[in-house]
């Protein structure tokens, strides 16, 4: 069985309409998550947390994908959909 390994994490941004961090030494790991459903619940739960901030991002990294690049699959396909 693959291990698909998702990692949540966010942060302050320099702008809103970019994805550049205003520093990296801020950045909140939410942590590390099996699949992608568990991951999606973490970074929703962030991110509907900090909705009144508008510079505050959270992201989901596949993992999985950094281990083996020849692996493709899109979030429906990870939520068995």
């Amino acid at each position: 069985m693959t291990q698909r390994l998702h990692l949540v994490f966010g942060g302050e941004l320099i702008d809103p309409t970019k994805n550049a961090f205003k520093d990296v030494n801020d950045i909140h790991i939410v942590g590390m998550f099996p699949n992608y459903e568990t991951a999606y619940n973490a970074w929703k739960a962030e991110a509907h947390r900090t909705v009144d901030n508008a510079h505050m991002r959270y992201f989901i990294a596949h993992i999985h994908r950094l281990r083996d690049e020849k692996i493709e699959a899109s979030p429906t396909e990870e939520l068995d959909g």
